[in-house]
């Protein structure tokens, strides 16, 4: 199909995300991703990870563009998507093994960052974990030039936008019954970290 969106990130990011994804949820069965975007990566990923059922999310708006992708790659474990502002939509109950989402922290308004945490720490099980991949700040500081260019244009665009700092994300695992497990440097000054729900 000619008419499905595309982004050139997506393909670019596919295979060093998927490097640290895949021994991550190696023992999964049910995932969500939150921002499912185009749909490249739930088809990309699901692809490669036959065992876990991926179930994809993202506001009304971007539907037609990940149904297209899922109608056109035909994976039986890729679950159609499900509206999911994280602010206004109502959130599935869970449990799930697994939460990822990429390139979504940066581009939500502060709010709803924060309700994303608290709606990833009711939904998933005990020991499942949160991927988060995108570009962060640390101890208050970018990481690279080319991220503080693209915070004044995010910015520029929506004031609430705006690169995270990784402390700031911590508070709001630890808020939400997550617990830090790993800081992942991935390429183009990006980074997934990974947090996991507290046992009990």
């Amino acid at each position: 199909m000619n008419d499905k969106p595309y982004s050139e990130s997506c393909e670019q990011n596919r295979a060093p995300i998927f490097a640290v994804l895949e021994p991550r949820v190696r023992d999964c069965e049910h995932l969500l991703e939150i921002g499912s975007g185009t749909g490249q990566h739930a088809v990309y990923f699901a692809a490669d990870l036959p065992h876990l059922t991926w179930q994809t999310s993202d506001c009304r708006v971007n539907h037609a563009g990940i149904r297209a992708w899922l109608d056109e790659a035909g994976l039986p474990n890729v679950e159609r998507p499900m509206a999911l502002d994280v602010l206004e939509d109502e959130w599935p109950t869970g449990p799930f093994d697994a939460v990822f989402s990429a390139n979504t922290a940066h581009i939500m308004p502060t709010d709803a960052v924060v309700a994303m945490f608290r709606g990833v720490g009711a939904l998933l099980r005990d020991a499942g974990s949160f991927l988060l991949y995108g570009p962060f700040n640390v101890d208050g500081r970018f990481t690279s030039e080319s991220n503080a260019r693209f915070d004044a244009w995010l910015k520029q665009r929506d004031p609430r936008m705006g690169i995270r700092d990784m402390a700031w994300l911590n508070e709001l695992a630890m808020d939400s019954g997550l617990r830090f497990r790993e800081d992942l440097e991935m390429p183009a000054n990006n980074r997934t970290l990974v947090w996991t729900k507290t046992v009990g």
